[in-house]
């Protein structure tokens, strides 16, 4: 039996690919016997969460408690960048970071990419071995941290959906007549590109296309208030179905009734999402930052758009609509993927050996 700590921020149940991640490894540890504890810091703003470092209730907590191994979840980097250095000598017990992917990874405004790196490398720094859900984020940190320390790379999985879409059943959707039906899911945030998937429908005729959106309008207010006043500008509301939120069960219903997902991200660790909708038969169009090209391989399963660039995306969707012939062998070839994937048990399994080796 292994006792395991990890730190998050926030609430383990919180609708991310991350916390997802970070889910399934928590549920396959305890039914394994491991012990393990959650240690939830609150959310504050990213100049406040530095101040972590020096609240003397964390690092008592962190020191009194009796672990085998303390998980971290690197989104939690700017409140351990120095906290990790005296806890590592007092505590002597590793120190596992679980990365989905770097904050510096993102768009940010030049100064502040500069501040993140500076403290996701000090933070790096502090670790003594790595969970990875890409060879692409793998990547990245060793690039930014100049270093290669023990590591496992585990896939996720979008296997959390039972699935019994058949290549009968996708032939048969993508020969129904009229639009093509596409689907955003993620939160309406500028990460996650909803404005270029709109960007790219304007150039589209508006008789061979229907898109629904399901994802958090509420993670960036400003963002999504203009892409729906935008959308509504240009003529293109009566195409688009915003529906928030959704639960699991219906989630599933709404990726069965489509043909394509589009997720135009300008960067992903990995993109859990694109998995989901192959197994469901939908081809992915994703973008060459970050991972998605370790799931979406162009022409076969999907496209990869350079990030930005509507006018391709626009042709994609078109050739899809027109090519239906196209659409089935792409879906099917999504549905394959999904399935030839590691589940989640594989991949969990995998971390916990790897666990184990520093216990």
């Amino acid at each position: 039996m292994m006792r395991a700590g990890l730190i998050i921020y926030g609430d383990l149940s919180i609708t991310s690919g991350g916390y997802l991640y970070d889910r399934q490894l928590v549920r396959y540890l305890q039914a394994q016997g491991d012990e393990i504890e959650i240690i939830a810091l609150p959310w504050k703003n990213y100049g406040r969460h530095l101040l972590d470092n020096l609240r003397l209730s964390l690092a008592r907590r962190l020191r009194q408690a009796k672990f085998d191994i303390l998980l971290q979840d690197e989104l939690n980097h700017p409140s351990l960048f120095l906290l990790n250095r005296p806890l590592r000598s007092r505590i002597k017990i590793p120190l596992i970071s679980i990365v989905h992917h770097l904050r510096s990874s993102e768009r940010h405004p030049k100064w502040q990419l500069q501040l993140f790196r500076q403290v996701e490398r000090a933070y790096l720094h502090t670790i003594d071995g790595f969970v990875f859900n890409s060879r692409t984020t793998r990547a990245t940190v060793e690039a930014l941290s100049g270093q290669e320390k023990p590591a496992v790379v585990a896939y996720p999985s979008g296997s959390h959906f039972t699935s019994t879409v058949s290549h009968a059943s996708i032939s048969q959707r993508a020969a129904s007549a009229g639009p093509l039906c596409l689907l955003f899911v993620g939160n309406v945030s500028p990460r996650k590109g909803l404005h270029i998937l709109l960007d790219a429908l304007c150039l589209l005729p508006q008789d061979m296309w229907q898109l629904e959106v399901i994802g958090d309008i509420k993670s960036d207010t400003k963002y999504s208030d203009r892409l729906i006043k935008s959308a509504e500008s240009s003529g293109l509301s009566s195409n688009i179905t915003w529906h928030g939120r959704l639960s699991a069960s219906t989630l599933a219903e709404r990726i069965t009734n489509n043909h394509v997902l589009i997720v135009p991200s300008s960067y992903e660790g990995f993109g859990i999402v694109y998995l989901e909708g192959m197994g469901y038969g939908l081809p992915a169009i994703g973008t060459t930052s970050g991972a998605a090209h370790e799931i979406i391989t162009t022409g076969q399963n999907g496209f990869l758009i350079a990030p930005d660039d509507a006018v391709s995306l626009a042709r994609h969707i078109a050739n899809l609509h027109k090519d239906r012939q196209l659409l089935v062998q792409m879906g099917i070839a999504a549905l394959e993927t999904s399935k030839n994937h590691p589940t989640w048990e594989t991949s969990m399994r995998d971390v916990r050996e790897f666990l184990l080796q520093f216990t």
